[in-house]
């Protein structure tokens, strides 16, 4: 068999059957088979990284379980307390001992909510001193005091234990001048709208059917006022989120605070502020006897 000077026969060492190139071949895989700084550094990085997150997931396990038996346990201190100023205040004599009501002394407690008992005792409404058509506002129990660290407290326990055991509409998280709303403009315009025809376009309360009444809002608190639009106190309405929004209860409030002490009396003297009745009452008298002198004025000159 005849051969070329250029195969790879004739080169000293080479083995028959086996090609040239095999040898470069094998040194290329053991080159690739190697790590680089790079991917040393790579790797490094991600073995770090795998091992922070595992110990961040196992210490967030350990704490959330103590941070969740702190919480159920503060919540069930508040929730103790509750149900002892529940058994404490005759409130369980009306509402009953498990909120159904007591049918002849208190309606049942069930879906009112913490805003309905804050509205109903921050007020003095409740406990109820007699049974009548209404409840009137009078001065709250002194334990019961929204103006002091233990009455506040007191309430929110109380208020927690209906949450827990009824449900209902909760009390917003602000307190005070952070309910009042930037629009008080469009307060009036949703006040006359929904409030008016009960409260007077001023706030001032009016006569209802059947001994009952709208009370004036002069003496109510912002928070009081935000909770009695969510529960709805004896024939009020009751307006969810979804038929008033947060910041229009706002708006509402802003606006009953801007008419108070005289803030609506644009005209002069407000006789009262309880609208056209008083109005148009003076109107009446004052022109009647204007017509009276007048005409006597004129037999005089006769």
């Amino acid at each position: 068999m005849t051969t070329t000077p250029d195969s790879p026969a004739h080169e000293p060492g080479h083995e028959p059957g086996r090609r040239r190139w095999g040898l470069p071949r094998r040194r290329r895989r053991g080159r690739r088979g190697g790590r680089s700084p790079l991917h040393r550094r790579v790797a490094a990085a991600l073995a770090l990284g795998l091992g922070l997150l595992t110990m961040s997931g196992l210490y967030t396990a350990v704490t959330a379980d103590v941070n969740q038996a702190r919480a159920q346990e503060a919540d069930a201190a508040l929730l103790a307390r509750g149900q002892e100023l529940y058994n404490s205040n005759a409130c369980i004599s009306c509402h009953g001992s498990n909120l159904q009501g007591v049918d002849g002394r208190g309606p049942s407690l069930i879906g009112v909510g913490d805003a309905s008992v804050y509205f109903q005792v921050s007020s003095g409404r409740m406990p109820l001193a007699r049974q009548e058509a209404q409840a009137d506002r009078k001065p709250t129990l002194p334990i019961f005091d929204p103006d002091t660290e233990e009455g506040q407290a007191n309430l929110d326990a109380l208020g927690a234990y209906i949450q827990a055991n009824g449900g209902g509409p909760t009390r917003p998280e602000a307190a005070g001048e952070a309910l009042r709303g930037d629009d008080p403009a469009r307060g009036g315009e949703l006040f006359r709208l929904n409030c008016a025809s009960c409260h007077n376009f001023t706030g001032r309360g009016g006569a209802l059917s059947s001994g009952k009444y709208a009370p004036t809002l002069d003496p109510a608190s912002e928070t009081q006022i935000y909770t009695a639009m969510l529960s709805g106190p004896q024939n009020m309405p009751k307006f969810s989120d979804r038929q008033l929004t947060p910041e229009e209860k706002e708006d509402i409030i802003a606006y009953i605070y801007s008419v108070r002490d005289g803030g609506n009396d644009v005209g002069g003297y407000g006789l009262g502020g309880i609208g056209p009745v008083s109005e148009g009452l003076v109107a009446f008298i004052v022109g009647l006897m204007a017509m009276v002198g007048f005409a006597v004025w004129l037999g005089a000159k006769a």
